[in-house]
């Protein structure tokens, strides 16, 4: 990697920290989840050079990605979709077939062996705080090293910004409040009461855990949208097109379940049968004890479990001023993770990328995209 001086004078006797060098590089990748792995490995193999050419920067301290921060129930026999990452297959790197194997344990080995065989120049540690631009280069301000580049591929998912909605009185609760992020097993809850808010796969899945331990009561906003199919990749195909309709649109995304429901697996079907699945609308505030509905009826909780989604973690992007009016950004590109306004931005894991089913082809295109674009700039 270049260096390149950006706070100090060339003939300055101030000793230069960290923060005072950017190393220049032509592309920065930040996350090293499935979508920056992906855009990593093509940028290795369209010729970018490893470490001069490009890094990935990402904030864990081991490989992989949100993976590692999932549940311990979450195991082979019950995740939902694992994609094989470019050029190595899963079962190449773990026995697939144990299906009590925690994909917490599972997928990092994967992708440390991934990150290994590919010699990929993932730096970590390292927090990306902000970046800017300045004299047509980026300047990546981190926890740490600092770096100035030409182009981005964002790579950084959702799971590091839980969306938790604050409804009246969240304050005045006495009892434990927690997001999906933070759940570990069920046997926390034994004894307790617990009410789940939320409708998708997780918030079921968990629903159902739970409800064989302790007392459940489960509130969504919506109905919970019930599908009698059985999910496929066409399927799937088809609700990542819609999803990026809307962000070529610049409209903010929704999230691929959104668009497919929930289809009724045996173990859906199973809750439906037992009762576990009595859905109550959503309720109107919070109380020191519960919750109360509209029509004044309360329900004494020792937990309220928010399984409420996620938000694309872009914050470290706000200087660029990428987010329009709709409070989303338009794209453009062959899979619509190029940046409209910018296209030496790419962003990988966002809109119809942030599925399993996408980050791959997203990665590739990403990849072949940014550098045509810099190329034209020389």
């Amino acid at each position: 990697m270049d260096k390149a001086i950006s706070n100090k004078g060339e003939g300055s006797d101030t000793p230069k920290s960290k923060l005072d060098i950017f190393y220049k590089v032509d592309i920065v990748v930040i996350g090293a989840g499935q979508a920056g792995l992906s855009a990593a490995y093509y940028l290795k193999k369209e010729g970018i050079e490893p470490g001069k050419g490009f890094v990935v920067l990402d904030d864990e301290i081991g490989a992989g990605g949100a993976w590692q921060h999932r549940w311990n129930s979450l195991t082979l026999s019950n995740v939902n979709g694992i994609n094989d990452l470019p050029g190595m297959g899963f079962s190449e790197a773990v026995n697939k077939d144990d299906k009590k194997l925690q994909a917490n344990v599972a997928l990092p080995q994967y992708y440390e062996k991934y990150e290994k065989t590919f010699e990929l120049p993932v730096i970590r540690p390292i927090r990306v705080q902000e970046v800017t631009e300045k004299n047509g280069r980026f300047l990546i301000k981190t926890n740490d090293v600092q770096f100035s580049a030409r182009g981005i591929i964002n790579a950084t998912g959702t799971w590091k910004t839980p969306h938790c909605p604050k409804y009246p009185g969240w304050e005045k609760f006495k009892g434990r409040q927690l997001h999906t992020g933070q759940y570990i097993n069920a046997e926390e809850f034994i004894g307790k009461h617990v009410i789940i808010v939320g409708g998708g796969i997780s918030a079921v899945q968990l629903l159902g855990e739970i409800s064989k331990v302790t007392k459940t009561t489960w509130v969504t906003r919506r109905p919970p949208d019930f599908r009698n199919y059985e999910f496929n990749p066409d399927l799937g195909r088809e609700a990542v097109a819609m999803v990026e309709e809307r962000v070529r649109e610049g409209l903010p995304p929704k999230s691929v379940v959104s668009v497919t429901g929930l289809p009724i697996t045996p173990a859906i079907q199973d809750m439906l049968t037992n009762g576990v699945l009595d859905r109550k609308p959503m309720f109107q505030e919070i109380t020191e004890t519960g919750v109360k509905w509209e029509d004044g009826t309360e329900i004494e909780a020792d937990v309220i479990f928010w399984n409420t989604g996620f938000r694309h973690s872009l914050d470290h992007l706000k200087s660029l001023d990428l987010v329009n009016d709709l409070e989303g950004i338009e794209m453009s590109g062959k899979l619509a993770t190029q940046v409209k306004k910018d296209p030496r931005i790419h962003l990988t894991g966002y809109g119809p990328s942030a599925s399993t089913i996408g980050a791959n082809r997203a990665g590739r295109v990403a990849a072949r995209e940014l550098i045509e674009t810099l190329n034209l700039l020389k």
